[in-house]
């Protein structure tokens, strides 16, 4: 499932990416940050590419500004349109203290 991206591979324009390595763990993908709170075409993309860039085995977890509210509202289906039959799944974990919500996607 991991592929091996460049940040290159992706027109970013302004913003930062989410990461620019593969990860052979488990990780967290900060999706927070003040460039997501009114994008959130980008908050999408970069949750994909967080998904994308971690190994089989492993999960990463999607932590969502409080400007979208719950990630079911806007994240399931953009998951399920790119992952479709794809070995993922995913679960709601909580929501942060600061108003953000964490998922966790599992890539198998």
């Amino acid at each position: 499932m991991a592929t091996n991206h460049s940040h290159h591979d992706h027109d970013h324009g302004e913003t930062e990416p989410v990461t620019d390595r593969a990860h052979n763990n488990s990780w967290s993908a900060n999706l927070e940050k003040p460039q997501y709170e009114e994008d959130l075409p980008l908050l999408k993309r970069h949750a994909i590419e967080a998904v994308e860039h971690t190994a089989d085995g492993y999960h990463v977890n999607l932590v969502t500004h409080e400007a979208h509210d719950h990630p079911s509202d806007y994240l399931y289906e953009t998951l399920d349109e790119r992952f479709g039959n794809e070995d993922i799944h995913w679960e709601y974990i909580d929501q942060c203290g600061c108003g953000g919500h964490v998922l966790r996607v599992y890539v198998e």
